[in-house]
């Protein structure tokens, strides 16, 4: 069985990432009301730039366990990450570890964060994959979707890798919403049907994001 992800490790990751990204760059943080205080939640967020997750772990109002693929769980790396209760996933596959832990983290009132996209790309939700229906569905918990806006911006970049120092991120939560039918069912038609139904709400949300920043 996989270890159950550690809260307080979940805790020290994001005072680590308050301490990062308000260093070297200036967040502004937009919407954060709309994160249930308590109980379980999937963050929803969209992704173009690798440091989009570790800039939600700073700017989130609750400490966050990500889904980050098996590839980045490499040496000291893979000990760091997994000390910051983060959760390590096979994309190749349906990965029953990682569903385990990642239940585990709703189940016991956790942030899940997710990227339905997959992997890096535009970060615009066009191809969003099951994968967020299914924890969802099942665990009830509501999503509250996430647009992280300037981290891809390549004008002024000092390290290529990474958007120009000190530049702005803006990161805009969104309303939450649940899916299902309150029982967790999970037959292909409710799950195809809250894919295409999340999709809606994070694209939604995305251009709203995108017309309250100027981004």
């Amino acid at each position: 069985m996989p270890a159950v992800p550690s809260g307080r490790g979940a805790a020290v990751g994001r005072r680590i990432g308050i301490g990062l990204m308000y260093t070297l760059w200036k967040p502004r943080v937009l919407g954060a009301w709309h994160v249930p205080a308590s109980g379980p939640v999937i963050f929803a967020v969209n992704h173009a730039h690798n440091i989009d997750g570790p800039m939600l772990m700073g700017c989130a109002p609750r400490p966050v366990h990500f889904l980050i693929k098996r590839e980045a769980f490499i040496g000291p790396l893979g000990r760091f990450l997994r000390g910051i209760g983060q959760l390590e996933v096979d994309r190749t596959s349906a990965d029953r570890a990682a569903i385990t832990s990642a239940l585990a983290v709703l189940e016991s009132g956790g942030v899940l964060g997710i990227f339905p996209e997959g992997t890096r790309g535009e970060g615009d939700f066009t191809s969003i994959r099951s994968g967020l229906a299914y924890f969802a569905v099942r665990s009830g918990a509501p999503i509250v979707p996430v647009a992280v806006l300037g981290s891809s911006q390549r004008r002024g970049r000092l390290i290529p890798a990474l958007p120009p120092l000190r530049s702005n991120v803006d990161v805009v939560f969104g309303e939450a919403f649940t899916e299902g039918d309150g029982t967790g069912r999970r037959t292909r038609k409710v799950l195809d049907d809250a894919t295409v139904h999340i999709q809606k709400r994070l694209t939604t949300h995305l251009e709203n994001a995108r017309r309250l920043t100027g981004r």
